[in-house]
C-alpha cells in the first residue's frame, strides 16, 4: 500500500479504533493512549502490511497486541512493586513502622545472593519474563523459575515475611 494511502486509511479508522480502545480499557485517558500507541505502531510497521489483507483487522490486531503488552508490563510492575514494598506492618511494625523496606536494604540482600540468583532476579525485577531470561542466559525455563523462587524466598526470610 502506498504510504499516503496507508496513512489515509489509518486516519479514517481513528474513531473506530478509539471505540475499540475504550472497550478494551474502559477508561477514556487510557483509550486515547492506546489509540496513540496503536497508530504509531501501525505507522512504524507499515512495511509488514500485505496488500489484500483486511486493513481494519490488521490494525485492530495491533491494538489488541499493544493492549496485552501493556497489561503484561503493568502486571510485572505491580509484582515488582509488591516485592519492593513488602507489607510487613503486621509482623515487624517495630522494625519498620511504615510496613515496607528501603530499596537499599533490598539491594543489599540481592547483592548477597549467589551469582546465578542475583543475575536472574535482577533481570526479573527489571521486567524480563522468565522465558526471556531463560533464552538470554541459556538456562532452562524451570531453572529460571526456580532461581526466581529461591531469590524471593531469600528476600522474604531476610525481612521476616
Amino acid at each position: 500500500m502506498a504510504s499516503v494511502k496507508f496513512q489515509r486509511e489509518l486516519m479514517n479508522l481513528q474513531s473506530n479504533m478509539l471505540n475499540f480502545a475504550y472497550i478494551l480499557t474502559s477508561n477514556r485517558e487510557e483509550a486515547y493512549e492506546l489509540l496513540r500507541d496503536t497508530t504509531l505502531n501501525a505507522l512504524v510497521n507499515e512495511e509488514k502490511y500485505e496488500e489484500g489483507t483486511n486493513f481494519k483487522s490488521w490494525v485492530f490486531t495491533i491494538m489488541r497486541n499493544v493492549f496485552n503488552q501493556e497489561r503484561s508490563r503493568r502486571a510485572v510492575m505491580e509484582t515488582n512493586h509488591s516485592l519492593f514494598t513488602l507489607d510487613l506492618a503486621h509482623t515487624a511494625a517495630e522494625e519498620c513502622p511504615e510496613g515496607c523496606w528501603d530499596e537499599s536494604e533490598i539491594s543489599a540482600v540481592i547483592a548477597s545472593l549467589d551469582n546465578e540468583q542475583r543475575a536472574v532476579i535482577s533481570m526479573h525485577l527489571t521486567g524480563y519474563r522468565p522465558s526471556e531470561i531463560a533464552e538470554y542466559s541459556g538456562r532452562t525455563l524451570d531453572t529460571v523459575k526456580n532461581c526466581i523462587s529461591r531469590a524471593c524466598r531469600a528476600l522474604r526470610s531476610h525481612f521476616g515475611a
